[in-house]
């Protein structure tokens, strides 16, 4: 259970890091937009199209690897005053009874979806520049089969919790710079205790030289 938990966690890390890139070319995007539009006075047709297209593709394929990471939006102020044990079974429940229908219907409803808009190949209606859109609709099923294989993965990590009293771990990833600075604070605090503790120690007595 363990090991599929980590391949899947795995996957849907290397899938998120891949689709991370997308912000990339929508900042690139935006930024030509404004300079041809203010400083050349020549707009494009396409910047919009380009826009909300790589911004609605890195939200969608994020969510495996945000789920995976445990990064999604929860009402914890009584949470995470449970046990463990408890928070892995009403969590169970939860996957169980509303996460799988919605996921499961956004995997039909996206093939159905996706489908359509490729076979009469779907354009923006946007923009005058008729950007194709039909090949990123396919972006629907796509992430939310990723999302029922980590909701998997999830319900294994419950099953383990409720066995062993204990979340297993996920992988590490990238922190806040302010959790990064915290933590590097509380190391250097810490060692500067150890270092105090050894320095207050009384020196060893030493018989005087004769």
């Amino acid at each position: 259970m363990e090991r599929f938990i980590f391949f899947v966690d795995n996957v849907t890390s290397w899938v998120g890091r891949a689709f991370a890139w997308c912000i990339l070319i929508m900042t690139f995007g935006v930024a030509y937009e404004v300079f041809v539009r203010y400083v050349l006075r020549d707009p494009t047709s396409w910047a919009f199209d380009i826009s909300y297209m790589m911004y609605g593709t890195l939200f969608m394929m994020a969510g495996a690897y945000t789920l995976s990471r445990d990064g999604h939006v929860r009402g914890d102020v009584v949470y995470r005053l449970w046990k463990p044990k408890v928070q892995a079974s009403v969590e169970l429940f939860l996957y169980i009874i509303f996460f799988f229908p919605g996921v499961l219907a956004l995997v039909i409803s996206g093939f159905e979806y996706a489908g359509e808009s490729w076979f009469y190949k779907e354009v923006s209606v946007m923009s005058p520049a008729n950007v194709p859109i039909f090949q990123f609709k396919y972006v629907l099923p796509v992430a939310g089969t990723l999302l029922a294989a980590q909701g998997l993965a999830q319900v294994a990590r419950c099953i383990l919790c409720i066995r062993t009293g204990k979340w297993p771990k996920h992988l590490e990833d990238v922190e806040e710079t302010e959790t990064m600075l915290l933590h590097q604070h509380e190391d250097v605090v810490i060692t500067a205790e150890e270092l105090g503790l050894k320095i207050d120690q009384p020196a060893e007595q030493t018989e005087p030289l004769k």
